[in-house]
């Protein structure tokens, strides 16, 4: 080793770690609290499963095996770069949000796989709650919890797992269950799991489950109820910042757990945006678009979310953001990968769709779980249209990414109604994007220029800075003077807006195509089939309307085509 290395590291300030557990890998990352530098990382896969049509599962145990994996070989990285893992101050927790997960309490044993946020088997659930309500109204608990009715959150997992898992069911009579989303159950098992494990979550986690009091931060007796969940299975809340506990083992054992944050929330720290009106999108499984509306929660009237943006302190106020949650971004390009084969790994998709530079009028509606934001439409499915013999992988590959930044405009649009000032810049960041062809395609989308920070682990360093700001620990100062800017790449849009335009028009047609398609549970039911299949009229009711605006669409189809080749030739060159 260099005497200048050496000597950097001896002037090496605190160091803060953070565990990212996100849906498809696990990373466990240390920084440097001074300077807010990536100094070393691991990662781990972690397998989905898919049991049946439109579930989807992943193993609680390999979860917590795919953290423990990834600190020690991050610890043994460190030790290479002659890096002393005692200074190692905090570790900060984030994770997949809303993914749900019932363990018992005696023998730290999950009684269930987790059920992933992106799972559907809870569709007739949501279809009789939501016709059970007057008017047939999805948004019934809005007012207290910022969410739709909808197959996304955790209270209705947490209801089918209770309905339908005997294990659950008994655990909970014989008060030995315990409820959590991944954080709770990370924080569980890292400080002891049955041997005193703290069972906490914050306030963003929190208010993701559907049983959470947005405006009293915490949970809900009359929702508790609504659900039928007993309040005494739940974890306690906590703000996002502030000593839960200590790492029970390991070779961090002792240092304390002092941050936790749901990834979208961690990311809108990590991007630091603190003021009022600042906002980031997010490319990982799914996309999320939030915007930080300050220490009042906005409701939305064009289909997004209002949840906890953070709570950085005991007794910090809450701060809230409005998010527009897309399920299927990066989900696509596995897909493709995983489903059909069209290519061997995730960065391939970059090359194959810039063979074409554009997917000559194929769209791609991945709404592989239905449609989230601003639809809220379970009963969609994904569809691909425009197709003709001259399409080909390449094209499918382009719509697919094209997919993610229709869906990202779609928030974005939805976004500037709720908030009343348009956004003139959008701040990203996750696993796509490195690509680049995929950050070039959202500012022509847009018409708004994209700005990437080069470290793009933004997710994981909110994590690490809510655990070394909090109270006891105190190594990573957030006032505004002390916060350090991170370079960043700034993609600005290349096509003219009137094909930008043409391109998204196009892909409302196709979104509307997708609806109404899978309106009551498939036969493979177990048993809750009657009465699911029951609601079916009244779902498939709507169907004729959405179909009677097809005629419609189909008129215009001509025009466009018409303007096909002309759009073309503005393509990508």
């Amino acid at each position: 080793m260099s005497t200048a290395s050496y000597s950097e590291r001896v002037t090496m300030g605190p160091l803060v770690a953070a565990i990212d557990q996100g849906t498809s890998s696990t990373r466990f990352l240390v920084f440097d609290s001074k300077t807010a530098e990536l100094l070393s990382h691991h990662q781990v896969g972690i397998k989905q499963s898919f049991p049946k049509e439109g579930w989807v599962e992943e193993d609680p145990k390999e979860i917590l095996q795919s953290v423990y994996e990834c600190m020690e070989r991050t610890c043994e990285k460190l030790g290479q770069l002659n890096i002393d893992i005692s200074n190692i101050k905090a570790v900060g927790v984030t994770n997949q949000r809303e993914t749900t997960l019932v363990w018992d309490k005696e023998t730290g044993e999950p009684l269930y796989n987790a059920i992933v946020w992106l799972d559907l088997r809870t569709q007739s659930t949501v279809e009789r709650l939501i016709n059970s309500t007057p008017g047939k109204n999805k948004n019934q608990l809005k007012h207290k919890t910022g969410l739709p009715i909808s197959t996304y959150f955790s209270a209705v997992k947490l209801r089918w797992l209770m309905d339908n898992v005997e294990e659950v069911a008994e655990a909970v009579l014989t008060h030995r269950a315990m409820f959590g989303t991944v954080d709770s159950w990370l924080i569980w098992c890292l400080t002891g799991g049955k041997s005193g494990g703290v069972h906490v979550t914050d306030v963003t986690n929190a208010s993701r489950t559907m049983l959470f009091n947005i405006h009293t931060l915490d949970w809900d007796p009359e929702l508790c109820k609504y659900f039928d969940v007993p309040m005494e299975i739940l974890p306690q809340v906590k703000s996002s910042s502030e000593i839960y506990g200590s790492m029970n083992s390991g070779s961090l054992a002792g240092v304390p757990i002092s941050g936790c944050l749901g990834d979208q929330s961690a990311a809108l720290v990590g991007q630091m945006c603190f003021q009022d009106g600042q906002a980031k999108n997010t490319y990982g499984t799914g996309c999320f678009l939030l915007r930080n509306t300050g220490i009042k929660p906005v409701m939305s009237d064009h289909g997004l979310l209002t949840t906890l943006a953070y709570k950085l302190g005991k007794d910090s106020p809450a701060h809230y953001a409005l998010e527009g949650s897309v399920a299927i971004a990066g989900a696509v390009v596995r897909w493709l990968k995983d489903n059909l084969g069209i290519i061997q790994s995730s960065a391939e998709i970059e090359k194959l769709a810039g063979d074409v530079g554009s997917s000559y009028g194929c769209y791609f509606v991945p709404a592989f779980s239905g449609l989230y934001a601003p639809y809220w439409e379970p009963s969609a499915r994904g569809i691909i249209c425009g197709l003709t013999q001259f399409t080909n992988r390449s094209h499918l590959a382009f719509a697919a990414l094209e997919a993610v930044c229709f869906q990202t405009r779609e928030i974005l649009e939805a976004m500037n109604q709720d908030y009343g000032v348009p956004l003139t810049q959008l701040q990203v960041d996750g696993g796509m994007t490195s690509n680049r062809l995929l950050m070039q395609l959202q500012a022509d989308v847009l018409c708004i220029p994209v700005v990437k920070p080069s470290m793009s682990e933004t997710t994981a360093l909110g994590a690490a800075m809510a655990a070394g700001a909090a109270e006891g620990v105190g190594v990573w100062s957030l006032t505004p003077g002390n916060l350090t800017t991170i370079p960043t790449d700034k993609y600005q849009p290349l096509i003219n807006p009137e094909e930008s335009e043409f391109r998204y028009a196009r892909w409302k047609k196709a979104v509307q195509k997708a609806m109404n398609w899978e309106t009551t549970e498939p036969i493979i039911s177990n048993g809750n089939g009657p009465v699911s299949n029951g609601n079916g009229p009244v779902s498939n009711g709507n169907g004729p309307v959405s179909n009677g605006n097809g005629p419609v669409s189909n008129g215009n189809g001509p025009v466009s085509n018409g303007n096909g080749p002309v759009s073309n030739g503005n393509g990508h060159h």
